[in-house]
């Protein structure tokens, strides 16, 4: 099922804060449906052109929305106009939606003041560009604002520093929408990578390790993805996507930075971690993930680093 995606426009929308984001869920094809809403049916965007077609505030969105919340070229100047109270007051109407996540909210850059005025991040961790930091603190201060951050999570608010970082974050909701192959395949058709900053977790394995643009290096990876519990080698990979197995390991070497057996390790563990979350256990959930025995497995953990995401259940005897 789509998911419906409102794009909140006001008047002075930086126009990458509002394009970037709406770009990156369009690459999605039907996963997504686009709305622009907002008080006026045109506004004038950061560059000086006029965005129309835009639908008044609805009195309500449906169940699983990702309402989006762009940012203005001056904050200080449109989030104090009446169009902006307008918007503030329909947020504040939401936060019983957003709060209790049957709507997921998404504010690129100084849409967080706005969000924090509308109450919408008490006591959740945020973020903004670093020119707002200051004044997010104050309109929402007993929010936790991280500083220094591309995007930060939490309960199903996303918030992010601006301008790219929309497009960073719009390819991890997708990621988390839709799952891991979907963003990559939009990732790799927009010509980014997947990032994080300052003390965020690392990706899963699934999204890691793709921050380069070589095709028969993505190809081997969509691969490896697509079954990791098979018993691949990396002479019989190599052939299917024609290069020798020597340079194969080359590649992984020099834009991965890890070997291909380190590499299908790490994709082994996170479907080993989905087996645990789907209530499998010890030797059952080691040999549908890839690995010869529980043994195996429970070496494999022991290499884990210690801020890996994923799950740690190691299997004992």
């Amino acid at each position: 099922m789509a998911v419906d995606v409102w794009f909140v426009v006001l008047p002075g929308v930086l126009a990458l804060d509002l394009t970037g984001p709406a770009e990156t869920f369009g690459l999605a094809g039907d996963a997504f449906r686009l709305h622009y809403i907002g008080p006026q049916p045109e506004v004038v965007s950061s560059i000086g052109l006029t965005l129309g077609g835009i639908a008044p505030l609805p009195d309500a969105l449906p169940p699983g929305s990702l309402l989006v919340i762009p940012g203005v070229t001056d904050s200080s100047q449109h989030f104090a106009t009446p169009e902006a109270e307008q918007v503030r007051r329909w947020l504040t109407r939401l936060q019983p939606a957003i709060h209790h996540q049957q709507l997921a909210l998404l504010c690129i850059c100084s849409g967080a003041l706005m969000a924090a005025r509308a109450g919408l991040l008490h006591q959740r961790q945020c973020t903004t560009h670093h020119d707002v930091i200051a004044r997010l603190k104050q309109a929402a201060p007993d929010a936790q604002v991280k500083t220094n951050r591309i995007f930060v999570a939490d309960r199903g608010i996303w918030t992010s520093a601006g301008i790219t970082s929309g497009i960073d974050v719009s390819l991890h909701l997708i990621s988390h929408l839709c799952g891991p192959h979907q963003a990559l395949e939009v990732a790799r058709e927009m010509v980014v990578w997947f990032r994080r900053a300052g003390d965020d977790p690392q990706l899963s394995p699934w999204l890691r390790y793709r921050n380069h643009l070589h095709p028969a290096l993505h190809q081997a990876q969509d691969l490896l993805s697509s079954a990791p519990q098979q018993p691949w080698s990396v002479p019989a990979l190599a052939q299917q996507v024609h290069i020798s197995a020597r340079h194969l390991a080359r590649l992984f070497q020099l834009h991965l930075g890890v070997t291909v057996r380190d590499y299908i390790e790490q994709l082994r563990l996170a479907l080993a971690e989905q087996y645990l979350r789907q209530g499998l256990h010890g030797e059952q959930v080691a040999l549908k993930a890839g690995f010869s025995s529980r043994r195996q497995w429970q070496r494999a953990l022991l290499r884990v680093p210690a801020n890996s995401p994923i799950v740690y259940d190691p299997p004992t005897g």
